[in-house]
């Protein structure tokens, strides 16, 4: 029985195979022929069908009883990782029957935009479809987007504005061990994608010359021949350096640039002071190594750069982008094999979601909402009236503060944990309380499903067919293992149910998931993000094609790489470099808050843990976040290795297990960000947006970091024979070490 992984954007083939006595019946192995991860599954893959049997699944649609005599607010607080007790479970037809019911109530009082959609970034792209056609066609609603906001939107939008298109990755995987330079900026490949780490073994097994560019010297930069650790926000001013000595030095492909490329001049004139010396000055990077970087990678035969939300997820996240675009473009290091620029996607779909019609502004097939043509097109595949369908909407994060403002009453929020995932936590949790109506649909009664008036089952990715589009733009069918477990039902079924009940049905006509998918392609055709010449067969056949793919006619065999002899998606058929002034991130270090937070993932959890957290394998290895500091910060803190630290930001302040490593930036502190409560760090991350991709600067805020206070309560929990022995231990490490306190802190929390 073979599968995908439902994890990272690698989207890995597995196969479940009869094992008498190991859990559940089945042993997870990866497939030997999927052309993407040569055969291998990480951690991760190997238990990804523990979740899917948790006893704490949620198996029929739950009411919150109202007779508790508390509010959603206060029944998140009591809400443990399990399901809680304020739920009443209903059969499907009273549960669809009642929230159509109140949606049209909310409607009928405050017109169709009072109700939202929030989806998620590892649905399936017939479900991305159908949940962007269910807020625009059912709901008649302008407000719908999705958590691949928070992954992508940076990278997009830079392509958008650089290439005309915007792909992950512009070129297939097997493009890189064909590279002789490589430059990782912001991602760490061996613990977010590490079934991708044999493509970089491979290039380095050749000879290639890896550079990563982070914070942190992680897992990945053990493989780099240089290692440039700068603070959080450095990367356009690195770039800059780099770009002065080619230019300077003239080792740019001046006949790639003149052929097809504009905007050289403005480069020149935006980096002209930016010298290696400055440079080093202000990053701490060695002016030796800026040189021999810039040299190295303009003079390589092929590059590629390979960026990743480290330096995304900021407020200057797109102008760090393109200047790296800027970098490979000047090279000559685009479209051709062995090189290229490409932004490694993190959800499992963040890719197809924001293809299909998830995001705010966009239609399926990458198509503007607010492009007259376009409305029309998939306004006459959906069998409406262009006039029909609502303009553009607001981004996932500003959602919520629509909700504050009074404008959305309703929402609905489906595969995603806004509660955790989302910066400035409290404020989104103060605005789903404040709802009239919230809908969830998951597996599990998570974080955000703890404010909900309903509650309704996912199903596992073993338990519905459909398509995923991996990192390099594969788009590939993944088939049905398992029936639904217990009485759920297939997402894309119950929003069809749901507008049955709304008035909409005849828009919602389907017979099978194929069909869904047909009606994807033909919505599609044209647009940028083109896949009208797929299918489900030809899918099956050759396991996977890249978009775009047109059709109909004469079969397409797809596009594996984009932007071939220098052609690009732009009037003119050019590329368009962008000059850059760095600027500085919405919060800097001062005297109050001296230091920078930064935050990212670990090799065995994804985004908000509500499946990894429940998996007994993964969750032994990091049961809590612990806080990275550099050894010279915690002797200047007082700290020593499992010490409490507390941290300190404007949004408030949380206390974390210290973990000290010469391995991260002196003035940088790192909290992975899988876990909610009062271990969730997102409640202390900034919720400044980019203008443009409207991304939350997740990577950088000021913060104070002390030694946090050991609770009046914690030495009575000891014995007294041990306590005189214990008297000189520090009290943060006091709390770490008695495990009766620990049970007992786990238990408040």
């Amino acid at each position: 029985m073979r599968s995908h992984c439902p994890f990272c954007s690698m989207q890995c083939s597995l196969e479940l195979h009869s094992a008498p006595g190991s859990f559940a019946g089945y042993e997870v192995k990866p497939s030997p022929d999927f052309p993407v991860a040569t055969g291998r599954l990480c951690q991760k893959g190997f238990h990804a069908l523990d979740h899917t049997l948790h006893p704490e699944r949620v198996m029929q649609p739950l009411r919150r009883l109202s007779e508790q005599g508390w509010g959603k607010g206060e029944a998140a607080s009591r809400s443990s990782e399990g399901t809680s007790s304020a739920w009443s479970p209903v059969a499907w037809p009273e549960a669809l029957d009642g929230i159509a019911e109140r949606i049209r109530q909310l409607q009928e009082q405050y017109g169709p935009d009072s109700v939202a959609v929030f989806g998620g970034g590892s649905l399936t792209n017939e479900v991305c479809y159908l949940l962007g056609k269910f807020a625009r066609v059912a709901l008649r609603s302008r407000y719908v987007d999705y958590n691949g906001r928070y992954c992508m939107s940076s990278a997009a939008a830079a392509q958008q504005l650089a290439f005309g298109i915007d792909r992950g990755l512009p070129f297939p995987l097997e493009d890189i061990p064909k590279t002789d330079y490589l430059i990782l900026a912001g991602t760490n490949i061996a613990e977010c994608q590490p079934t991708l780490m044999p493509y970089l073994l491979a290039a380095k097994k050749q000879g290639a010359v890896i550079v990563t560019i982070d914070p942190r010297r992680t897992m990945t930069s053990k493989i780099a021949n240089h290692q440039l650790t700068i603070e959080p926000g450095q990367d356009s001013l690195l770039i800059s350096g780099l770009l002065h000595v080619i230019l300077a030095e003239q080792l740019y492909d001046a006949q790639f640039v003149a052929a097809h490329t504009e905007g050289i001049e403005a480069v020149r004139e935006a980096v002209r002071d930016d010298s290696p010396e400055r440079v080093a000055g202000l990053t701490g990077i060695p002016e030796e190594i800026i040189r021999q970087v810039a040299r190295g990678f303009a003079e390589a035969k092929r590059g590629i750069i390979l960026t990743a939300r480290g330096l995304e997820q900021q407020v200057n996240g797109v102008e760090h982008t393109l200047q790296y675009i800027n970098l490979g473009l000047l090279c000559g290091h685009i479209g051709k094999p062995g090189s290229g620029f490409g932004s490694v996607t993190g959800q499992a779909n963040g890719q197809g979601g924001r293809e299909h019609g998830l995001k705010a502004d966009q239609l399926p097939g990458y198509r503007s909402i607010e492009d007259p043509d376009a409305r029309a097109h998939v306004a006459g595949v959906w069998g409406l009236d262009p006039g029909e369908l609502p303009g553009k909407g607001v981004s996932a994060y500003e959602l919520f503060g629509k909700v504050l403002d009074g404008d959305i009453k309703a929402m609905i929020v489906l595969g995603s944990n806004p509660v955790v995932s989302s910066p400035n936590n409290a404020r989104v949790a103060e605005a789903l309380e404040k709802l009239d109506l919230l809908v969830v649909v998951d597996l599990f009664e998570t974080e955000t499903a703890a404010y909900a008036d309903w509650l309704l089952p996912g199903t596992s990715f073993l338990e519905v067919e459909g398509t995923m589009t991996n990192l390099e733009g594969r788009v590939f069918y993944r088939p049905r293992v398992f029936e639904p477990a217990g009485a759920s039902m297939p997402d894309a079924w119950l929003l069809c149910a749901l507008a049955e009940r709304l008035g909409r049905g005849r828009y919602f006509s389907y017979s099978s998931m194929s069909e869904v998918f047909d009606e994807l392609c033909r919505a599609s055709a044209g647009g940028k993000a083109d896949y009208s010449g797929l299918s489900y067969s030809r899918l099956q056949e050759a396991q996977g094609l890249f978009w775009p793919c047109p059709g109909p006619g004469q079969a397409h065999p797809g596009t594996p790489r984009l932007f071939a002899g220098g052609v690009f998606p732009r009037a003119g058929g050019r590329a368009r470099l962008h000059a850059i002034t760095p600027q500085p991130p919405a919060e800097t270090a001062d005297t109050e808050y001296p230091y920078l937070l930064t935050t990212g993932r670990l090799g065995g959890h994804y985004l908000s843990g509500a499946q990894t957290r429940r998996t007994d394998a993964l969750a032994k290895k990091a049961p809590e976040p612990v806080a990275e500091l550099h050894p010279a910060l915690a002797e200047q803190l007082r700290l020593r290795e499992g010490d409490r630290i507390r941290l300190t930001t404007r949004r408030g302040s949380l206390d974390f297990a210290a973990k000290v490593t010469p391995d991260i930036h002196p003035r940088t502190i790192f909290v992975p960000f899988h876990w909610g409560g009062d271990l969730a760090i997102n409640r202390l991350t900034n919720d400044a947006l980019h203008p443009v991709s409207r991304m939350p600067e997740f990577k950088i805020c000021a913060v104070r970091a002390e030694r946090a206070r050991t609770e009046e309560a914690a030495p009575a929990l000891v014995h007294s024979a041990k306590a005189d022995a214990l008297s000189d231990v520090p009290s943060g490490r006091f709390a770490v070490s008695c495990p009766r306190y620990c049970d007992l802190r786990r238990e408040r929390l």
